[in-house]
């Protein structure tokens, strides 16, 4: 499944995201091997700085970062970006930086080292100023604009999550003339508390990715889909084909891959690319295009949704897994109970149709009706 994104014709919508796992020339290489549509670089910084030790911290379902930047001086990304494209590929650069005109020196340079397209890292979940100036649209825009206007190729500005109003700042972003935006960033976290020793599992706060943080990339996407006409990569707890097109559904053009690339390695990625391909063959689908988005309509507002009469039914015909009561342990209105014979009573009297049994049934026979 192919998709057309910052006006380049990828092979996969899946894009490598940016991180310590693209940190030169050979590790984006290979990336690229996977079979991924585009790779883009960790975040480029006009002043490297010295890695703390430890850094990442992982409790089983997502994880804390607090590595900042590359630390790879700019002059030396010339070398490591021939080395990444020296089998052919695209190759995205994510910079950073606290004012336009050093962004823009950045992207310029990386322009002229190779890059297909520039990733402007507006934001930051580690507490330096970035995050600052990544909530005030005004200060997007002027970041936006000075980059736009002095590089050829496509500038997409990643969101961070962080910010109250995350449509108006994609707004500002496609005024300036944006190519596109990511959504989102990594979250600002402390993953937890060693509680014998009575410390945090990290020394500061960093950016927390991984399958909890999908929900609100979802979303993310899904309010700057309705608001701006400019693409969106999804970004977010991408760990599977199924997710990929879950962002898409909601709008975006390509999503990116990080954490599950991170904690499962770069073969994880190459089945998660031929996944989403046999997917689009066995649904006749070839493009991102024709199902970018379906499922937006049918997002409402409060306001909007029709309050049907719904209440739970169980289907009997299929057996309760063995030693299973979640739906009548959960059942807030009392509502769910258990039959001599062995199946589920609903009691249509009690039941409201909140629709949490029908999650938890991991057998399949609860689901709402009239």
């Amino acid at each position: 499944m192919k998709t057309n994104f910052l006006g380049l014709t990828l092979e996969s919508p899946i894009i490598v995201a940016a991180g310590p796992w693209n940190r030169d020339g050979e590790s984006i290489r290979r990336s690229l091997a996977t079979g991924v549509g585009a790779v883009i670089t960790e975040t480029i910084v006009s002043d490297p700085v010295i890695d703390v030790k430890p850094r990442i911290a992982y409790d089983g379902l997502g994880a804390q970062n607090i590595r900042l930047f590359s630390d790879v001086q700019i002059e030396g990304w010339e070398r490591e970006m021939d080395i990444a494209k020296s089998n052919g590929g695209i190759v995205i650069a994510n910079v950073s930086a606290h004012t336009p005109s050093e962004l823009a020196y950045l992207a310029v340079k990386m322009e002229k080292y190779g890059a297909d397209g520039i990733e402007l890292g507006l934001s930051t979940p580690m507490g330096v100023d970035l995050e600052v100036a990544a909530s005030h649209p005004e200060e997007v825009y002027e970041m936006t604009r000075y980059v736009v206007e002095n590089v050829k190729i496509p500038v997409m500005v990643k969101l961070s999550q962080n910010v109250t109003n995350l449509p108006r700042v994609a707004k500002a972003v496609q005024m300036a003339g944006g190519s596109a935006v990511s959504a989102i960033n990594a979250i600002r976290c402390v993953l937890g508390v060693n509680i014998r020793t009575m410390e945090p599992l990290l020394p500061t706060y960093g950016g927390y990715s991984g399958v909890p943080i999908k929900p609100l990339g979802l979303a993310s996407v899904a309010s700057v889909a309705q608001t701006v006409d400019i693409p969106i990569c999804g970004v977010g707890g991408i760990d599977s084909c199924e997710n990929a097109l879950e962002y898409i559904m909601l709008g975006a053009s390509a999503v990116q891959v990080g954490t599950a690339l991170m904690i499962k390695g770069r073969d994880y990625v190459t089945k998660m690319v031929e996944d989403l391909h046999r997917w689009g063959e066995e649904n006749n689908i070839s493009d991102v295009k024709e199902i970018r988005g379906k499922a937006l309509d049918k997002l409402k507002s409060f306001e909007e949704i029709k309050t049907d009469p719904l209440t739970c039914h169980a289907d009997n015909q299929i057996p309760c897994i063995e030693g299973c009561n979640m739906c009548i342990e959960a059942c807030m209105y009392g509502a769910v109970s258990r039959l001599e014979e062995g199946g589920i009573r609903i009691d249509s009297q009690k039941c409201t149709g909140c629709g949490l049994c029908t999650f938890l049934c991991e057998a399949g026979k609860l689901s709402l009706k009239w």
